[in-house]
């Protein structure tokens, strides 16, 4: 359920609102579940200004693989996804901007269960992984590699077709910036990306050049047919040697000052209208270092963009 807090900030609300949504139901690990604690604490809410809008607690996690669809904590995933989308929804009728805290990169379904309730909204999924595997690929059975997938309809009914209606996002309503692991998801038999689903792996962003490739994907979302769109960051699209407190490594990535720049490029197009951040584990970052330069780079990259950005859905 969503705990309430911080109404004491005065008559005016915050433009930013800070959800928590500590769930690690996507994985087999916990350390996920303390992100929204360690951001906070290494001061994000403060460089936002952000009002703390709440906390959703996910239900207990099971260890076993679901039979009827082959992902591990399905049941779970399939309740906790309406309380989420319901505390995303809520900050959006106030008029404000979401800064949701996983968890892992299962919230997603949440986020985006809440925006097609209010009208036809795109994706910016920025990750080291696509997350687009079906149930039967996926090694560990984990929602957190299938995410993307089930948000556009491939999967289980549980978890494609949560309340109803369907896909939570068109497939050309996505861009998906950063994997890199196509070999991986070769070898395991992942589906492929669907040829209308716009991707931009990291070879492509260095072919094109950062500032590029992140306007191409901003470009491809501010398209009239859209009312906005979300942002997802998966910490794991950075780069290992400056990003290693994550479940899932891989070597190479974006470099921080090329993560702003997807984020700012984003933001600067005045037509976000909410983030997410998953996956960072604080329990792989005992000093701290990583964590902080996160809560740095996110804070720096949306605030600039108070000004100038496109109302969110009320």
């Amino acid at each position: 359920m969503l705990t309430e807090s911080g109404s004491d900030r005065g008559p005016v609300p915050p433009r930013y609102a800070i959800v928590e949504a500590p769930s690690p139901l996507g994985l087999q690990t916990d350390g996920v579940a303390y992100l929204p604690e360690a951001l906070l604490a290494a001061g994000l809410a403060e460089r936002l200004s952000a009002r703390h809008a709440g906390r959703v607690e996910p239900p207990p996690r099971e260890t076993r693989i679901d039979p009827r669809t082959g992902v591990r904590n399905a049941r779970g995933i399939a309740a906790y996804t309406p309380q989420l989308a319901h505390a995303v929804g809520g900050v959006l009728d106030r008029g404000e901007f979401p800064v949701l805290l996983g968890g892992d990169c299962s919230i997603l379904l949440g986020s985006m269960l809440a925006l097609r309730d209010r009208g036809r909204y795109g994706l910016l999924f920025i990750d080291g992984h696509a997350d687009f595997y079906q149930p039967q690929a996926d090694p560990e059975a984990e929602a957190a590699s299938m995410e993307l997938a089930f948000a556009t309809g491939r999967g289980p009914r549980l978890l494609t077709d949560i309340n109803g209606g369907g896909p939570l996002v068109r497939d050309e309503d996505v861009a998906l910036v950063g994997f890199r692991d196509g070999r991986q998801q070769a070898e395991d038999g992942s589906q492929p990306i669907p040829p209308r689903l716009r991707a931009w792996d990291l070879a492509e962003l260095r072919r094109l050049g950062i500032d590029s490739a992140a306007r191409q994907a901003t470009d491809h979302l501010v398209r009239p047919e859209l009312d906005g769109f979300w942002i997802h960051l998966d910490a794991d699209v950075l780069d290992d040697a400056v990003m290693p407190a994550v479940d899932y490594r891989l070597p190479g990535g974006l470099a921080w000052n090329e993560l702003a720049t997807v984020l700012t490029t984003a933001m600067g197009s005045g037509r976000a209208v909410g983030f997410e951040v998953t996956i960072y584990n604080p329990l792989l970052d005992p000093d701290g270092i990583a964590g902080r330069e996160l809560a740095r780079v996110i804070g720096q990259a949306l605030q600039p963009a108070s000004g100038d950005r496109h109302p969110p859905p009320g």
